[in-house]
């Protein structure tokens, strides 16, 4: 398949020929050809595994092709760093945010380029500077405001307006709305488009494939390190994506239910903090029960609470009729309640440590943490491994090297082995391909079906219709419907979310 024939008119701002990359044997690229014009929104999309990051990482210099050329304006470039790339013009905003939280939104966009005059930083210019560079992308960010006090849309925003003031011709945008909810996600695609109509050539990745359809001009599909097809959007729909991404491999949907709800387990009352007010929930055994909103109406408050990282100003907590004291995490982990965040890099899991190491943090932690038993750890992270479905390219891999279904799968896998009675899952498929997904809703199912008493965050409708048994719609913090999956709709879901009333 092939783009549509205006893509044929200008000349490549970048093209990969003929690219193959191995890590050990196993081949990440193999032979893959991609080009972007100026212009242009590029998306690449694929199973996690599929090639992506590498694309990603030979494009932006952080890798070297085993074979095939790399070329920018015409140019083949065979010793590509990071440095050249950037000088060259090739930016990336990482789905990780990387902005320094202590310092203004100005300080961040000129960090490492502010204008000095005699030695001493100019900060009129610095202001000036930084305010013009978002003005001139329409967004409304204070320059002067701390970095660290924005939302998670205005860090992304301010992180882009800081690769293209610093001269930046590609960009690539790794999943640059994983995290948000609609509204703010539409403030990305809004300014995507600004930057394609201005000239800029932007790379796309995304697991939202909605949004690739709304937003690329072209959309470039990988499946086991291969090029399978490049398609304008207007020449395939959503299943006809979805397929080429998948190949062969089943993609499950919902399943009827033949589980039946048991005792009450888990009991929020009456609970107060931050954006949540008066919240109440009951969650029984074998229950799959979703708190669904918009982003930023209560659901990061309520991982807080229950995780023990925050006490409440008013309600009680508690597991199988016993209450539990709020504000410490290792009375909630001695109930048996376990909360997995939805943020697994900065909260979940330990860049550094390996996946085995990573695997064992929470049983170690609950016993001996100065001990570690080196055989019984990777004995027991190859039984998790094959229990939960991770994939490594060998043993035991650092946990920040693998793709983003897999370091779920392991966060999953670490919080989740003993098999708890009751437990929060926050936004659990965030960043994850269609087929990766698909493999965790079935472990989330199987929690349930052993009798765990399940209660799923999530902002995906999707995700909700397909999972839940009961779901609960927070809006403004408050709860404004508590209803049976069975009698519900999603277009029931999306207008309570919305606004609106459910009939």
């Amino acid at each position: 398949m092939t783009g549509n024939d205006q893509t044929q008119n200008r000349r490549p701002v970048l093209e990969l020929r003929g690219v193959r990359k191995a890590f050990g044997g196993a081949q990440a690229l193999a032979g893959v050809d991609f080009t972007l014009l100026p212009g242009e929104v590029h998306a690449v999309v694929g199973m996690n595994g599929a090639g992506k990051s590498t694309l990603v990482e030979l494009v932006c210099g952080s890798f070297a092709p085993d074979e095939g050329k790399i070329v920018i304006d015409g140019t083949a470039r065979h010793s590509l760093t990071p440095r050249r790339a950037h000088a060259a013009g090739v930016s990336i905003v990482h789905q990780k945010r990387t902005l320094v939280a202590g310092l203004t939104v100005a300080e961040n966009i000129l960090l490492g380029r502010l204008p000095t005059r005699a030695g001493r930083v100019v900060w009129g210019r610095v202001r000036r500077e930084a305010a013009d560079a978002l003005a001139g992308l329409g967004i409304d960010v204070d320059p002067g405001t701390r970095a660290g006090d924005l939302g998670p849309a205005e860090q992304t925003l301010v992180e882009i307006a800081r690769e293209v003031h610093a001269g930046g011709r590609v960009l690539v945008l790794d999943e640059p709305t994983a995290s948000l909810g609609g509204d703010d996600a539409l403030r990305i695609h809004t300014l995507v488009r600004t930057l394609r109509d201005r000239g800029t050539a932007i790379i796309y990745i995304s697991h939202h494939l909605d949004e690739v359809l709304d937003l690329a001009d072209r959309i470039t599909v990988l499946r086991d390190g291969r090029e399978v097809a490049t398609v304008s959007p207007a020449d395939v729909d959503l299943p006809a994506l979805v397929r080429a991404m998948v190949g062969d491999r089943l993609v499950h949907e919902r399943v009827e239910r033949v589980r039946s709800a048991g005792e009450k387990v888990l009991e929020i009352a009456a609970l107060t903090s931050g954006r949540l007010t008066g919240f109440d929930l009951t969650v029984r055994a074998g229950e799959i029960v979703a708190v669904l909103g918009p982003a930023g109406d209560g659901q990061t408050e309520l991982f807080r609470v229950l995780s023990g990282l925050r006490r409440p100003q008013t309600g009680r907590l508690t597991l199988h009729g016993e209450e539990i004291a709020t504000g410490r995490a290792g009375a909630v982990l001695g109930a048996g309640l376990r909360c997995v965040t939805g943020d697994r890099l900065t909260f979940g899991l330990v860049p550094g440590l390996t996946v085995n190491e990573n695997l064992d943090l929470v049983r170690r932690g609950r016993h001996r943490p100065w001990l570690v038993r080196w055989r019984r750890l990777h004995a027991e992270g190859r039984r998790s491994r094959a229990r939960y479905g991770v994939t490594t390219l060998h043993e035991d891999p650092a946990v920040v090297t693998l793709s983003g279904g897999n370091q779920q799968k392991v966060l999953l896998a670490a919080w989740l082995a003993d098999d708890p009675v009751a437990c929060l899952l926050e936004e659990p498929t965030n960043g994850v391909d269609v087929a990766a997904k698909a493999d965790i809703h079935r472990l989330v199912d199987g929690l349930a079906d052993r009798g765990a008493a399940v209660l799923l965050s999530s902002s995906d409708v999707d995700e909700v219709v397909r999972l839940a048994d009961r779901v609960v719609v927070v809006r403004a913090g408050r709860v404004v419907a508590d209803l049976p999956m069975d009698l519900t709709t999603r277009d029931d879901l999306i207008t309570l979310t919305a606004g609106g009333d459910h009939r």
